[in-house]
């Protein structure tokens, strides 16, 4: 029942880009009560899936999490077992939101690691990265994404040559993350 009710909240949530009042709740969960919707509020804050600003609610990140149902085998066919936990893409692939950006990959430099162009990569910002990440760098002045080696930089891709820096060579930041969308 609480489901189908976060169900509906989260429905309502993505045609109008924010939460419903309460009155709104009220004929969405067709309830006569408004002490029902604030029941039904509440257990959805305990749960951290909404928090109040003053008397304005607002989704948190785990009010977009979506359920983890287990693992799958993706060699021999297994039978899958249900975890139903929830997580979020932002907690498992940030690390650190506050340094971290996006960046779209644009070019076949880094397609033998898999990193394809048009994909989606997550850059927590730093100076300092170890030999054998993949680097945001700045070489001689012009940004590119390689693996990191020690002293010059690499591509994924045999048809290009190792970069070596004439005058500097500064790294930015390290990809954490790739994110591809299929269709």
């Amino acid at each position: 029942m609480l489901t189908e009710k976060l169900n509906q909240i989260k429905k309502f949530y993505r045609r109008h880009r924010r939460l419903p009042s309460y009155s709104e709740m009220l004929k969405l969960f067709g309830f006569s009560s408004k002490n029902a919707v604030f029941k039904v509020v509440q257990k959805f804050i305990d749960e951290g899936l909404i928090k109040k600003d003053g008397n304005k609610l607002s989704p948190t990140s785990r009010f977009f999490a979506l359920p983890l149902l287990g693992n799958i085998k993706a060699g021999f066919p297994i039978l899958a077992e249900e975890d139903h936990s929830y997580l979020t893409l932002d907690e498992y692939l940030i690390g650190d939101p506050q340094s971290s950006f996006l960046l779209k990959v644009s070019g076949d430099s880094l397609i033998g690691i898999g990193i394809f162009d048009g994909d989606i990569v997550i850059i927590e910002q730093k100076k300092n990265a170890n030999t054998g990440d993949v680097v945001l760098a700045q070489i001689d002045r012009e940004w590119t994404l390689k693996i990191l080696r020690k002293g010059y930089l690499e591509a994924a891709n045999p048809k290009y040559p190792p970069f070596y820096p004439h005058q500097e060579l500064q790294i930015f930041g390290v990809v954490k993350a790739v994110v591809r969308k299929f269709n």
